[in-house]
């Protein structure tokens, strides 16, 4: 995946500067009286449960699966969670009708901490040229608890490309990356853009 290193970097936001780490406790008793504040946190899902993170493991954010979303159709879904799930998308693509609306939607969970700023980044090649780049902000996000267990985000709908030339196999590189540019999962993956289903 070397060769996709420099196409994988999150863009910046000149003058932005991340602000100080704070513990769940922190941040519980930050400002207690604030009423405002008190309705951040709780949008944040603070307080919401009790802590369903395993203290054994060190991750800070498991993505649990991707699906491709196309109406009328059946969401195609990967368990990335699954040992080598990962690793074995780039062997078997999927077909992507040509001209197609579809959109990926994502489920992760956070433990531990705040996950402060997560992102989508992808690459997309055809016969080793770069044909997309895309960047999708995620949020940031409280840990998951009793109270809820996972989080989905659906990103914006794409259009496939159509037409004889579009019709191809494609491979692509995923990464999920938070604003203290932790990955917390890369992956290569492929499909294909066909005439039909």
């Amino acid at each position: 995946m070397a060769d996709h290193d420099e196409d994988l970097v999150a863009s910046k936001t000149e003058g932005f500067k991340l602000g100080e780490k704070k513990t769940i406790a922190e941040y519980n008793e930050l400002d207690k009286n604030d009423e405002s504040l008190n309705r951040w946190k709780a949008s944040l899902g603070l307080n919401a449960g009790e802590p369903i993170g395993d203290p054994n493991d060190p991750r800070r954010c498991i993505i649990k699966s991707l699906a491709l979303e196309v109406e009328g159709r059946d969401d195609v879904v990967i368990d990335v969670s699954a040992p080598g799930a990962a690793e074995n998308l780039k062997n078997k693509p999927f077909t992507i009708k040509e001209g197609a609306t579809f959109r990926i939607k994502v489920q992760f969970e956070v433990h531990h901490d705040v996950l402060s700023g997560l992102k989508y980044l992808q690459v997309v090649k055809r016969r080793g040229i770069r044909v997309s780049k895309d960047e999708e902000m995620l949020g940031s996000y409280a840990p998951n608890t009793t109270g809820k267990r996972f989080y989905e985000k659906k990103f914006q709908k794409e259009e496939a490309p159509s037409g004889m030339l579009a019709r191809d196999r494609y491979s692509a590189v995923s990464k999920f990356v938070d604003d203290d540019n932790k990955t917390h999962l890369q992956f290569e993956w492929s499909f294909t853009i066909a005439k039909d289903w």
